[in-house]
């Protein structure tokens, strides 16, 4: 080998940005600034302490790739280290594993440089032939294995996790039980299979807020937990496009065209189609009560075991808006929520309280009320009523009112975590997990209107 290809073997050791280059010159080009700066942060990250690195990148522009290049790297430093692969699907997950595995064992032909000349203490063991799962020469067990949420990882450990483009279109961006599977299949089958370094490398195109990432990201933020984040929008603040050669303004039209705002403002800008899609788009807040005229209560008991038990306080002040007071939002049983309820409202001094009371309803709404007199609250008058109208043509025809109508405290968010995740991404358009709070405040804005046109 001449001098000049030892030394950059020698540097593509070193440094996983070189290695790409090497390998792959035509793609890993100096002037595409966002790839380098991707190659460095995944080499920063193998070395830190940070257990989590989510890359957020648009189609094309090489996330995929880049994700096999860094696991051949990665092996290239230690074939000891233990892998996992994940995508959406057994093939994408096969061809990941096929890809890194061809790279480590192409022969040399000719002055061609090849992975052995840059790594030649990583090769495949003899005989580890499998798609899915195989091992180094120097490891003495499987140390990289490829799967899905369909696959199985049992008995498999690993040091460096990649999980690769897990949502695979729309419809599952739009589906919270499908995300939430996927949630569920990664905190209690993958994060058990980690160890030793327990480095988790996500690395997939924005789809909702709700998916792997999304959730990451807020997991990380709220424990205080050191990650890596990178997040490349296709098309920039200033309107010019983030590589040119990859995909260019021409490109960008076009595609908005075919495919419509929000699915390419999550593909393409890693915004989540939910949050294009959300319901409340301009939900407002206060610090301080105006002057209060009267205190009331919405209250819908939850109908079936999924369901939510809402019930909100809210005064009604001087600007003929409600201001939201406090929130009981769960899915505990009724022995719980009764004396709950019934606590909030003598505390909060409500004068009047409405409670929906289709099937258990009314007796939640006597055992209140009970409770209520039990505790010498007399000043609280209960209506009941049974709600005949459908309930997701209420919530969208009602929308705009409640975000005019309804105020809430500026802290609503920490107040009320899972109400307010269920209220800010609620979708106009998909398949809602819980309606429960949204239904609420649409009764609240509906009793508004009805104290507005004839009083109580």
């Amino acid at each position: 080998m001449k001098i000049r290809d030892m030394l950059k073997c020698e540097l593509a050791r070193r440094e996983f940005w070189e290695y790409c280059k090497l390998l792959h010159k035509d793609f890993y080009r100096e002037d595409r600034e966002f790839l380098k700066e991707l190659c460095y942060k995944l080499q920063e990250f193998y070395y830190n302490d940070d257990e989590f690195m989510i890359v957020n990148e648009p189609p094309r522009h090489g996330k995929s790739f880049t994700a096999t290049n860094f696991v051949e790297w990665v092996l290239g430093q230690n074939p000891l280290e233990r892998i996992m692969s994940a995508s959406y699907s057994h093939d994408l997950s096969k061809n990941f594993s096929k890809k890194v595995r061809s790279t480590i064992s192409t022969e040399k032909i000719g002055e061609n440089i090849v992975y052995s000349d840059i790594f030649s203490e990583t090769k495949l063991k003899f005989g580890s032939s499998e798609a899915m799962k195989w091992q180094t020469d120097k490891s003495n067990q499987i140390n990289y294995l490829a799967t899905s949420p369909s696959g199985s990882a049992t008995g498999f450990g690993c040091t460096l996790m990649v999980i690769d483009d897990l949502v695979k279109n729309a419809y599952e961006a739009n589906n919270e039980s499908i995300l939430e599977n996927q949630y569920e299949w990664f905190t209690n089958t993958m994060l058990s299979r980690r160890e030793g370094k327990k480095k988790v490398l996500i690395i997939m195109t924005r789809w909702s807020s709700k998916d792997l990432a999304g959730k990451i990201l807020e997991y990380v933020k709220e424990n205080n937990i050191t990650y890596t984040h990178i997040n490349f929008k296709a098309e920039q603040e200033d309107g010019t496009m983030l590589c040119d050669s990859i995909f260019d303004k021409k490109a960008s039209d076009r595609a908005k065209q075919l495919m419509g705002e929000d699915i390419y403002e999550a593909n393409y800008n890693q915004t989540p189609i939910d949050m294009k899609g959300c319901l409340y788009s301009n939900l407002q807040t206060y610090v301080d009560l105006p002057t209060v005229l009267e205190v009331c209560n919405y209250t819908d008991t939850a109908d079936e075991g999924s369901d939510y038990l809402c019930s909100i306080n809210y005064a009604i002040c001087d600007d003929d808006r409600a201001y939201i007071l406090d929130v009981v939002y769960t899915q505990d049983a009724m022995e719980i929520t009764e004396p709950l309820v019934a606590g909030m409202l003598t505390k909060d001094n409500v004068n009047y309280a409405v409670i929906e009371s289709n099937n258990g309803g009314k007796g939640f709404a006597r055992n209140v009320e009970r409770i209520c007199r039990e505790n010498n609250n007399r000043h609280t008058m209960f209506k009941r009523f049974t709600q005949t109208k459908n309930k997701i043509s209420r919530i969208l025809t009602g929308s705009t009112g409640v975000m005019q109508n309804i105020v809430f405290p500026q802290e609503w968010k920490s107040m009320y975590p899972k109400f307010y995740k269920d209220v800010t991404q609620f979708q106009r358009l998909g398949k809602n997990r819980n309606d429960d709070a949204p239904d609420v405040l649409t009764g609240i804005y509906e009793q508004l209107r009805k104290r507005t046109n004839s009083g109580w």
